[in-house]
């Protein structure tokens, strides 16, 4: 495939503002990459399912496919080249048709309080808005009188319910606030006190598997290191088994030589989280699987039922 003006390489992003964002970044890795012309790639926004349902939480309505399933679904029509995700958002298992060929370089995985300065900050019994079973585990497990309840939207909605008293307080990817142009809003939680969601921070780039043309432009633009770590917290993930019910966190770094990974798993409420870490080389998939394993081995029934 060779994009130009009058077949341009197409590619796929759900239409709200981070993700439009994120296709923006990729555009200009290739561009970059391969010296085009601005026209020889171009966005095409579509509503994922995920996007249109805002009143309840994702894991009660279909979970991480309401984030990618339009875009794959493109994919297969020949709607789109290529799809961009965060990919956070990516399930786990996925369909052989697809392939996760390319990941930009990852930004800052952590999550940001927005509402006070420190978790420990907050008032007795602050209400604080999250969806997430993973961010309101730990909250729980850090202040166990803490009030946590579902909060949907885009960055803005949410920042704008903490403005208006819904809430006393939120928590952000880092990532996704950094490239919205708003990386001083709220405060750094470290990764030793909060453990981020696995793959939280990085842009995946998503092509049909019998694409090589495609994957084969996507190369120049892939970040190594974070497609290492990825893939290693996302083999942690596929090991336990677990649901979007179910509070994990991972996190892999590269040192030069070994990936390090991080792995935690929690009850709902924050009373028990077994945490524990690996090395490994990269594409080894089974350490990370091993890690899973020694972690659900060392949980109460009543944890290892939520994987």
């Amino acid at each position: 495939m060779t994009p130009n003006p009058t077949s341009p390489l197409r590619i796929g992003t759900r239409s709200s503002p981070l993700a439009m964002a994120q296709a923006e970044m990729t555009k200009a890795a290739l561009l970059a990459a391969h010296g085009w012309e601005d026209a020889a790639v171009i966005l095409v926004p579509m509503l994922s399912s995920g996007d249109k349902v805002q009143d309840r939480p994702l894991a009660e309505i279909g979970g991480k496919a309401l984030w990618t399933k339009e875009l794959e679904r493109a994919l297969i029509d020949r709607e789109i080249d290529i799809a961009v995700h965060s990919m956070k958002d990516v399930e786990t298992i996925r369909a052989d048709a697809f392939r996760i060929a390319a990941m930009l370089p990852r930004a800052d995985v952590r999550d940001r309080l927005i509402g006070a300065d420190s978790i420990a900050a907050l008032p007795k019994g602050a209400k604080v808005g999250t969806s997430s079973p993973r961010r309101a585990a730990q909250l729980k497990a850090l202040r166990p009188d803490l009030i946590t309840e579902s909060i949907r939207g885009n960055v803005a909605t949410r920042l704008s319910k903490v403005a208006n008293g819904e809430f006393d307080a939120t928590l952000l990817a880092a990532a996704g606030l950094e490239r919205l142009g708003q990386s001083k809003v709220g405060v750094a939680i470290a990764s030793e006190e909060m453990l981020p969601a696995a793959s939280q921070g990085a842009i995946g780039i998503d092509c049909l598997a019998d694409r090589p043309d495609v994957a084969a432009l996507l190369g120049p633009v892939n970040h190594q290191p974070t497609f290492d770590c990825v893939m290693a917290e996302r083999a942690f993930l596929e090991a336990l088994g677990g649901t979007c019910h179910s509070p994990v966190a991972a996190q892999a770094t590269w040192d030069g030589s070994l990936l390090n990974l991080t792995g935690e798993i929690l009850r709902d409420d924050g009373s028990e989280r077994q945490k524990g870490q690996t090395s490994c080389l990269p594409g080894d998939h089974q350490a990370p699987a091993e890690l899973a394993r020694s972690l659900l081995e060392a949980s109460s029934p009543e944890l290892r039922a939520l994987f």
